[in-house]
């Protein structure tokens, strides 16, 4: 309890659990020691006495049965004395102490009465928290305190008068509060009341005179508190006032409540006691209530209003108190509610009518029977609203509608308007609405407005059975209009359903008297309505799914004779639009679908006056799609389909006639429409399609837009071109839908006549040429549809299209006119496919022509700029460019094909020539991709007869074959493809099958891979490989024109293209390169030169071969001029060395010279790093370090593999010590010669020069091309070369290299070993450092048991022990330990020896950080398993108690090396050292314990390994088993549980340690480590939880206690917290 007041709120909260804890087995003892300790303690401080004050409350709750009435009674006394000790209010305190009487009091009230009413005098003014508890208890125990209620009431009320504080009189009205909803709760509960004799009338007179002093006098009180506490008492008061002072009291008492609105009262708490007034005065059938109807109205309706701005959580239970006031008076004054309520409906406040419209709801729900007469009223009441715009009127509204379908409402005349209203909201689009100038008050979306209303408006139509007759067919009023179109879906699915429910009623019910329901729409507009739905492509809303079903539902309704064909055909549509889910249908598809429905629609009706309507209503709809193009189109094609299904002619002329006249010619939808339209009615009238198009070209409307004054005047709008453009269209969709055989005949004399009719116009017989766009792409397109008409046509063969040279001509002037530095409209596009078409049609073009035409082309397409993929706003630019090259391709192939030979095909190529070539990447790509293409079509049309030279095909391949080396991978594939379709053609010419494989030429698709890859060495040698082939295959007669056209390539802009001029001086090197030994040095400088001024990859290869061909004649002078270099080494002196490694002989040769200089030489210098400094410092010296990095740069290339296999032990041996030697060794202020670089470029592992890294780089290089990659990744990845860099862990990276050699390499090993040996004894200690860190971890594998280098290494490592170098000793050590993993039996063999080695490492007095020792222990470890227990005996008593002093150390590492030890030392404890173990084990068994919560995850792990290694020496099987069970390594520790159970064991199993295990955790009580601190108390505490009453006695109380308190004052909460919980287990002691 002294410690509850600490500062930390997580310990206050424990001691208090600890209490608790207590009281729950002691309850009568903790009660009576808080008693004792808070009357000794009289000062304590009030926040100390709260939390003894809330645990004694808690104990009585939870131990109330069981508690004495004389513990009860002493309880009350202190609670009570605490409570009223001070006259000022401390809340918490007497709080405390109040709640804990309350406790009390819920069994002992009699007792706890007797006490408060001592307190409780007649004239004085009581504590307040007196009167609190008073009301508490009379909420806690009804029963036990309305029976002193009568005496409490008559000793309070003459105290009121005296109440002046506001404290107090807030106190009183609590109490009246909670005494009147007792009293209430008493008399509702008289068959379980104690008196049954209580009446109301008890208590009337008492209360009425307490209600006179709370309204009368402290209603008007200042303080804000104070008037709540009396509003809140006056509601409960209200109904135990007697009946006439009620009604007296009335007048006065509502204004009073009332006007507390205005003042700073939580309004929640004046609605609800008015409320309870109102209830107390409806059922008093009060007269009095009535007069003040309206005020009482107007306040609610103000208070109901303002509820919906930001509603809190208060402002909600304010409201819906205020809508039971509402009940309340509906049930007795509906007229004047109502009365009240209308008008406001006429309010332009939006508030004021959200407000009303939720009361209206509210009213018509709870007095519904009330309302029935009031229907009508109601209903035209609410029309006013229904113009507000305002979204929370709206969202009102459609509430409000809900609930009057629910109850009749919308059966009464002119209930229309509210179904109408519903609907109109479901077509709310949020992206149209404007803000407006309540913006402030607009919390409602529109989108919630508009899924409240179709959720609302499926809801009355699914589930109110009164609603079928009045919305059905009411609802088909809004299918038609396009108003309504963003409703359809849910007018359609309740459409549905009442539908379908009315058929299931009977035919006579569903069938709808069109002649009776004259609003609804007819069957006609019906039908065309819901089949545009249909069509809609905006699946996610469901709508065209929901046209379809009704129209399924009412097809009887539609016409008597299309239910057998609706019911074939739309149940397939709506399957396939569930299997699309939210997918969009393809668009034709589905379109085509769905006027074969039509079509199967008008068939099956079969009356051509029916259609005629049915066409007449679907042109009348036209208008309405305005602003959907999409529907608009659909419904062209299905008048179209409509007028083809009508036998009349006349008929067909009228409606085309009104077609062509109301159309809409701005709009570039409708007149894709109108065409489309006339396109399919002219496949059944052809003839009255083509005479009213004639005919309109003679018509007013085309007259009075065609005079030579509207010609020259400005319009902007374009009427007349816009007209030319539909009708010219028109021709088109003729052409295409027409049957072929009818349209053919008349392409010429009517079609394409009046076609440039309308497109040239003539002014004083000089004819026009248009400019408008709209206009050449219709006249393009009408062009490729005519054209594809006659392709298309089984008489195409036959048919002369005479006006086929015209067409072209026009097209290629509009390419010509076509900017070829952009690319924005389709014309170009769509000129190259109608071209594409016509040149398939007969006759042919001649040669001028066909040149025009491909030029023309040619330049309109490959000139434009590079189009980027993938960009968002370049996409339809993408697409374009797509779609213009295929039209390209088609038309080009078209042309070939009139003249598939070799003369053909070279007259396309001269014309391609140029692009190919072009010094563009884009142009020479789309060349490229364009011959590709043209020579794959005549590779598979070429059909030969007899066999026939290809005398071309050496020029043509000598034009494209440079291209293999192309800057662009594309270019470099469609090149190959080319070469590929040419020398298959070839093979054709000369006689093979169409369908023969030559595997030289399909050798070309293997190398297509090689022409992918970026590297100019792959990319050569494909090409290399593809002339070899081109060779093979190619006639010999050919092979001048070859070379003589390949010659022209070195010229070629692309350098890649230009590679073969560098072969000359490699030729004349090999032929005479003996003789310049002396110009060695001159011939390497100029390479060198050559390599900086050349960036050219081919060049730079050139010059590579040029010195290894110098070299293979003189090694030692390369090798030796190169060695002069300038230090670093730039890119092009690197790309030298590797040269060297080209050919196994003459590397081998390099790499001896270069070991040899970087041997011959000491590795650095000690001297002053800089003048100012007084330390010397390790400089590399010169010689060994240039050749160093040269053997870097000559074992980096994988050529050089052969020569290292066979220098491998010496390379490695040299390279591990150059890399032991560099660590931590700066680089040489003279780096040598010097001289100036025109290039300042340098290789990136030349960039930042280090001693020490290009050694470990040389040696990593060595052991990937010596055929040890295995080994160099496996280094990689432990991280070892970095490691080797750093002084510091330099052994650690050794280790790891030989580990991996092993693993790897072990038959290299043992001339390594036998070189390494010697190196033990370097004058280096780095050197040394290396060489003994090899050979020991050497020792750790068993795989060199086959060697006789063991014994041997045993004795190396044994004779550095000694080494003056502690990392050498330190790594003995590890050698001498590794034998236990490599050799176990040799450990057998030489147990005494190692013991006594790893002994004497142990007591290594020249090791101050202690690293000698730990390899030691650790080692020591390893050893034990295999040595002999003889050899142990005599020195486990030493090793324990040296160890032992580890246990606590602040390095980790040693922590766990001592506590892993020391477990295994345990293996020994048989036999004589038994006892004495033993009693080392008892010593350190609670620091195992303790460390089980060592902040290192690695001495936990090494603690339960000790803790089960010591368990069978315990001679505790149930302890032995937790150990077992519970110290698992990987698996997380429950401390707690587990300290509990293991302290149950070690006090049954040794009793007489409990002093020795409570001192040494005492111990812990200063640890460095705050989880073991708070380890410790946690120990004692378990250990005291399972002491027996006599163990109690061999504790140190006193000193215990100290301690504990002591560590109740650790910085770490934790700490506190455990040591405080320790302290409530002591309670045992008492």
């Amino acid at each position: 309890m002294d410690a509850s007041t600490d500062k930390d709120p997580d310990v206050q909260e424990q001691i208090y659990n600890s209490l608790c804890f207590i009281g729950e087995t002691a309850p009568v003892e903790v009660l009576e020691a808080c008693d004792s300790y808070l009357r000794q303690h009289d000062k304590l401080s009030y926040a100390h006495r709260t939390i003894i004050l809330r645990a004694m409350e808690t104990v009585v709750k939870n131990n109330l049965n069981n508690l004495s009435k004389e513990t009860a009674k002493l309880t009350i006394l202190l609670a009570s004395n605490e409570m009223t000790k001070s006259k000022d209010i401390v809340f918490e305190w007497q709080q405390a102490a109040s709640n804990v009487l309350v406790a009390v009091g819920r069994r002992f009230i009699n007792s706890v009465m007797e006490e408060i009413l001592l307190k409780f005098q007649p004239g004085i003014l009581p504590h307040f928290f007196i009167m609190q508890t008073l009301a508490n208890l009379s909420m806690a125990n009804v029963f036990g305190m309305v029976p002193f209620l009568n005496s409490i009431l008559g000793t309070m009320l003459p105290m009121l008068g005296m109440a002046k504080q506001d404290p107090m009189k807030a106190v009183f009205c609590v109490a009246l509060q909670h005494f009147s909803e007792s009293i209430q709760e008493y008399l509702a509960n008289l068959d379980k009341a104690p008196d049954p004799t209580v009446r109301k009338d008890t208590f009337s007179s008492d209360l009425f005179n307490a209600y006179d002093v709370l309204f009368n006098n402290w209603l008007q009180n200042r303080e804000s508190k104070v008037r709540l506490a009396v509003v809140e008492a006056l509601g409960p008061l209200s109904h135990l006032l007697p009946n006439e002072k009620l009604e007296e009291q009335l007048a006065r008492l509502l204004p009073g409540i009332l006007s507390l609105y205005k003042k700073n009262v939580e309004p929640f708490f004046v609605t609800k006691s008015l409320c309870q007034i109102l209830e107390s005065a409806v059922c008093n059938e009060s007269r009095t209530l009535e007069p003040q109807i309206d005020s009482v109205l107007s306040v609610l309706h103000t208070q109901i209003c303002s509820s919906m701005e930001a509603p809190t959580q208060m402002l909600v239970r304010n409201r819906n108190e205020v809508l039971r006031c509402f009940t309340v008076l509906a049930s007795s004054f509906p007229d004047h509610l109502l009365s009240y309520l209308l008008p406001k409906l006429e309010a332009n406040n939006p508030k004021v009518r959200v407000g009303t419209l939720i009361i209206l709801k509210q009213v018509i729900n709870s007095a519904a029977s009330l309302m029935e007469v009031k229907k009508p009223l109601i209903l035209t009441a609410v029309r006013q609203p229904l113009q507000d715009s305002n979204n929370r009127v709206r969202k009102a509204m459609v509430q409000l509608i809900s609930t009057m379908a629910h109850h009749g409402y919308l059966e009464q005349a002119g209930a229309e308007v509210m179904l109408d209203y519903i609907i109109r909201l479901c077509c709310i689009s949020p992206e149209s609405t404007l803000r407006r100038q309540n913006s402030e008050y607009e919390e409602v979306t529109e989108e919630s407005v508009r899924r409240i209303s179709i959720n609302t408006l499926y809801l009355i139509s699914t589930t109110v059975e009164r609603m079928t007759n009045i919305l059905w067919p009411y609802l088909l009023e809004f299918v038609v209009p396009i108003q309504f179109t963003d409703a359809l879906t849910p007018v359609c699915k309740s459409l549905v359903h009442l539908g379908q429910k009315k058929q299931e009623e009977g035919v006579e019910g569903f069938l709808i008297n069109y002649n009776v329901n004259v609003d609804l729409p007819s069957p006609h507009a019906l039908f065309a309505r819901l089949l545009v739905v249909s069509a809609s492509r905006e699946p996610s809303d469901g709508r065209n799914a929901a046209a379809l079903r009704l129209l399924s539902v009412m097809q009887i309704n539609i016409h008597p004779t299309i239910g057998q064909c609706w019911e074939q055909e739309i149940p397939p549509l709506l399957q396939c639009l569930e299997e699309m889910n939210d997918k969009t249908p393809h668009p034709t598809d589905w379109e085509e679908r769905l006027l074969k429905l039509l079509v199967g629609s008008l068939q099956a009706v079969a009356d051509d006056s029916w259609i005629y309507q049915m066409s007449q209503e679907m042109r009348k709809q036209l208008n309405t799609y305005n602003n959907s193009a999409l529907e608009k189109n659909f419904l062209y094609k299905c008048i179209g389909s409509c007028l083809g299904a009508c036998a009349n002619h006349e008929v067909v002329r009228k409606e085309l006639q009104e077609l062509l006249t109301n159309a809409r010619y701005q709009d570039e939808a409708e007149r894709e429409g109108l065409a489309i339209a006339f396109g399919i009615c002219s496949a059944h009238h052809l003839d009255d399609t083509l005479y009213k198009l004639s005919e309109f070209l003679k018509s007013d409307i085309m007259k009075k837009n065609t005079g030579i004054f509207n010609l020259f005047k400005d319009r902007a709008d374009g009427d007349l071109e816009k007209i030319k453009s539909a009708l010219i269209l028109c021709y088109g969709y003729v052409a295409v839908y027409a049957p072929t055989e009818l349209v053919l005949p008349r392409i010429e004399s009517d079609i394409l006549r009046n076609v440039f009719l309308y497109f040239h116009t003539k002014v004083l017989g000089i004819k026009v040429e248009p400019k408008d766009l709209t206009l050449k792409l219709s006249l393009i397109r009408t062009i490729s549809m005519i054209g594809l008409a006659i392709c298309g046509s089984a008489q195409a063969g036959f048919f002369h299209f005479s006006r086929k040279s015209e067409l072209i001509s026009q097209l290629v002037e509009f390419l010509k006119l076509e900017p070829v530095d952009s690319l924005k409209s389709a014309l170009r596009h769509r000129a190259l496919a109608a071209a594409s078409y016509l040149v398939k049609v007969e006759p042919p073009l001649n040669d001028a022509q066909r040149a025009e035409l491909i030029n023309t082309a040619l330049s309109s397409v490959f000139p434009l700029p590079p189009v980027s993929t993938g960009n968002v706003g370049e996409l339809h630019k993408e697409t374009l460019y797509r779609d213009t090259m295929a039209a390209l391709k088609d038309l080009l192939k078209g042309l070939l094909f009139w003249n598939i030979t070799p003369r053909g095909l070279e007259e396309i190529f001269q014309i391609l020539n140029p692009w190919i070539r072009s010094s563009k990447e884009h142009e020479r790509e789309r060349a490229l991709d364009v011959s590709s293409s043209l020579l794959d079509f005549y590779h598979h049309k070429l059909n030969v007869n007899c066999v026939v030279s290809f005398h071309n095909l050496g020029v043509v391949i000598g034009r494209l074959s440079p291209r293999c080396s192309d800057s662009l991978a594309s270019i470099r594939q469609h090149t190959l493809d080319c070469i590929y379709h040419l020398l298959y053609i070839q093979l054709r010419y000369e006689g093979f099958a169409p369908d023969h494989k030559d595997e030289q030429v399909e050798k070309l698709q293997t190398l297509r891979q090689g022409l992918l890859n970026p590297d100019s060495n792959v990319l050569f040698k494909t090409c290399f490989d593809i002339a070899m082939i081109i060779g093979k295959r190619l006639p010999p007669e050919q092979l001048t024109s070859l070379l003589f056209i390949t010659f022209e390539g070195l010229s070629d802009p692309d350098a890649n293209c230009s590679r073969a001029a560098t072969v000359m001086i490699n030729s004349l090197l090999k032929d005479r390169g003996t003789i310049l030994l002396s110009k060695v040095p001159e011939i390497i400088d100029r390479v060198h030169e050559q390599l900086e001024e050349t960036p050219e990859e081919h060049v730079r290869k050139a010059a590579v071969q040029t010195l290894y061909i110098l070299a293979t004649q003189h090694v030692e002078a390369v090798v030796s001029s190169l060695l002069c270099s300038p230090m670093p080494y730039d890119s092009e002196t690197c790309t030298l060395w590797r040269a060297l490694s080209s050919d196994p002989p003459l590397t081998s040769q390099v790499l001896n010279i270069l070991m040899g200089k970087m041997t011959g030489d000491v590795p650095y210098k000690e001297c002053k790093t800089s003048l100012l400094s007084s330390t010397a410092g390790r400089v590399a010296t010169l010689s060994p370090l240039t050749a160093t990095c040269a053997l870097r740069e000559v074992l980096s290339q994988p050529q050089s593999s052969l020569a290292v296999q066979e220098l491998y032990p010496q390379l490695f041996v040299a390279l591990l010590l150059r890399v032991s030697c560099m660590v931590g060794v700066q680089l040489p202020k003279n780096l040598g010669p010097t001289k100036e670089r025109k290039s300042s470029s340098q290789s990136p592992c030349s960039r930042n020069l280090d001693p020490c890294s290009s050694a470990a780089d040389a040696l990593h290089f060595m052991l990937v091309q010596g055929g040890s990659e295995e080994v160099a990744l496996s280094v990689t990845s432990d991280g070892g070369w970095e490691k080797m860099k750093k002084e510091e862990t330099h052994h650690m990276g050794v280790s790891a290299l030989s580990s991996s050699m092993v693993r790897y390499a072990g038959p290299k090993l043992p001339v390594i070993i036998k070189i390494l040996q010697t190196a033990q004894s370097s004058a280096y200690d780095n050197q040394r450092v290396t060489a003994t860190a090899f050979l020991a971890q050497l020792l750790q594998s068993s795989d060199l048991s086959d060697l006789v280098f063991l014994e041997p290494l045993m004795e190396n490592m044994s004779s550095r022990l000694k080494d003056s170098c502690i990392t050498v000793r330190m790594l003995a050590v590890r050698g001498l330990g590794n034998i236990a993993s490599g050799y176990p039996e040799k450990v057998r063999k030489h147990g005494s020896h190692l013991l006594t080695a790893m002994i004497n490492a142990m007591d290594d007095r020249e090791d101050p950080d202690h690293i000698v020792t730990q390899e030691a222990m650790s080692n020591l470890s390893l050893l034990l398993p295999h040595v002999q227990d003889s050899d142990m005996h005599s020195l486990l008593i030493h090793t324990a108690i040296r160890i032992r002093p580890f246990f606590d150390h602040e390095r980790e590492e040693l922590r766990r090396a001592s506590i892993v030890l020391f477990g295994n030392l345990t293996k020994f404890s048989s036999g004589s050292g038994e006892e004495v173990l033993f009693e080392q084990i008892l010593s350190g068994l609670v620091t195992l314990l303790l460390h089980l919560q060592d902040p290192k995850l690695e001495v936990v792990k090494a603690c339960k390994f000790a803790l089960q290694m010591c368990a069978p020496s315990l001679n505790n099987q149930g302890l032995a088993d937790m150990f077992t069970s519970h110290l698992h390594p990987d698996r997380a520790l429950h401390y707690g549980e587990f300290m509990n159970n293991v302290c149950k064991h070690l006090l049954q199993g040794y009793p007489d340690t409990i002093p020795r295990l409570i001192q040494t955790n005492i111990s812990y009580f200063k640890s460095i480590w705050p989880d073991i601190r708070a380890a410790a108390p946690l120990f004692i505490g378990f250990l005291v939880l399972h002491m027996q009453p006599d163990q109690c006695r061999m504790v140190d109380l006193d000193h215990l206690v100290t301690s504990l308190i002591v560590l109740l004052k650790d910085p770490v909460p934790g700490v506190r917290i455990k040591a405080s919980e320790t302290m409530g287990r002591l309670v045992k002691f008492v």
